[in-house]
């Protein structure tokens, strides 16, 4: 067990009604004059989620400024335009609602409103963060976990690039998560958040030193995703199964399931976040694409990884270490299984697919060597720049 600190200062509104039940008295309490609203697309409307938090802000006596257009993989010069917005109206207050794009968007509209400068320069360079706006999210989709990390993702086209924002000034103040407010995600953004969640579990279980309770956390909101995603795609209305789909993902960023365990330096996400910075592709999609392809090579280059595999296909996939003549043969069998179970749901068998050629895999190494959070070093198993490249050239 290694040693650590943990803070998490969000509170969490969770359940059918949250918002009706709790946003007014939250927003009344710190006395909030003008909140900037800030959404993605129309989807927010038709699920009665802008509606609630509208009537909510009203009821707190608070003035509501609407920001819509917000990207799936949200662009820095949405942010900036929003934080100019939040400065011309005197915005006190962030609300953040939708999915995780519309979070991670609002978090670096936080910081930009209180920054001198481009938001850009902020995302290059973490530590120029000194304050921000207070947040408030209601999330309406199962998959960042965005509403409960200090975290967030931006892109930029223009240099083909997307980077992390994260400081203790972005922990959003108040969350509200309605499972009801997920029930109209379309089937394809479903399988996208629940691999969105599932990979951030996995870079927090594919380590070499694991803390036994971290274990079995992770594995179990493991299976209950890969149970209950097939679910919801069966019956997009069972608000059980939605529910366990946003509790699960809502754990995903914020450190609990990596408590007592070594860090992993999240290679899948760093890998992804290049593919789809040049190629806008969904990133839990890309995520689900490169994974299998990316837990081989680990095996491949450190069989001190075996165990790990093992208890992975025996306690997550369900497969029984008698029917394999090897260890060896068990830990592939658990990622094959895993593979299936993303074909079952509809991900593409690899990125050619996705229109995804190898034209720019030196540029997406070169620029993770140069920008990503952790050094390939500090990866679960060492990475070269080299093996970046063969990881993606796999996944085509």
């Amino acid at each position: 067990m290694q040693s650590f600190s943990y803070y998490s200062p969000t509170k969490l509104h969770f359940g059918a009604g949250a918002v009706q039940a709790h946003m007014a008295d939250e927003v009344a309490a710190r006395g909030f004059k003008t909140a900037l609203v800030v959404t993605g697309g129309g989807s927010v409307r038709r699920n009665g989620s802008l509606d609630a938090v509208l009537a909510a802000l009203s009821a707190a006596g608070v003035r509501a400024v609407e920001f819509s257009g917000i990207e799936p993989n949200p662009r820095v010069t949405s942010v900036d335009r929003a934080a100019e917005v939040c400065r011309r109206e005197g915005a006190d207050l962030v609300v953040a609602v939708g999915g995780g794009s519309t979070m991670d968007a609002a978090k670096a509209i936080c910081a930009a409103a209180k920054f001198d400068g481009p938001a850009w320069t902020l995302v290059l360079d973490n530590s120029l963060v000194k304050d921000a706006l207070p947040l408030m999210t209601v999330n309406t989709i199962a998959a960042t976990g965005s509403e409960y990390d200090n975290g967030a993702v931006i892109s930029n086209i223009e240099t083909n690039e997307k980077l992390p924002l994260m400081s203790d000034h972005l922990w959003p103040v108040v969350s509200f998560l309605d499972p009801a407010y997920t029930v109209t995600v379309p089937p394809r953004h479903t399988v996208a958040g629940s691999c969105d969640a599932m990979s951030h579990f996995l870079e927090q279980y594919f380590v070499k030193d694991i803390s036994p309770v971290a274990e079995g956390l992770i594995e179990g909101i493991l299976r209950t995703v890969m149970r209950d995603t097939p679910a919801v795609l069966d019956n997009p209305a069972d608000l059980d199964a939605r529910a366990n789909l946003l509790w699960a993902s809502t754990l995903g960023c914020n450190g609990i399931a990596a408590l007592g365990s070594r860090g992993s330096g999240w290679p899948c996400h760093a890998i992804e976040h290049e593919v789809s910075a040049w190629y806008d592709i969904t990133h839990g999609i890309g995520l689900a694409i490169l994974t299998p392809r990316l837990l081989r090579f680990f095996l491949e280059k450190d069989a001190g990884f075996l165990p790990r595999f093992e208890g992975f296909a025996e306690r997550v996939m369900g497969l029984a270490p008698t029917e394999f003549d090897s260890r060896e043969a068990l830990a592939q069998a658990g990622i094959a299984a895993l593979e299936a179970f993303y074909k079952s749901i509809g991900i593409p068998a690899g990125l050619s697919e996705l229109g995804i050629s190898d034209e720019h895999f030196e540029a997406m190494a070169d620029h993770i060597v140069a920008h990503w959070v952790a050094p390939l070093e500090a990866f679960p198993v060492p990475f070269t720049k080299a093996d970046v490249v063969e990881v993606l050239r796999r996944s085509l």
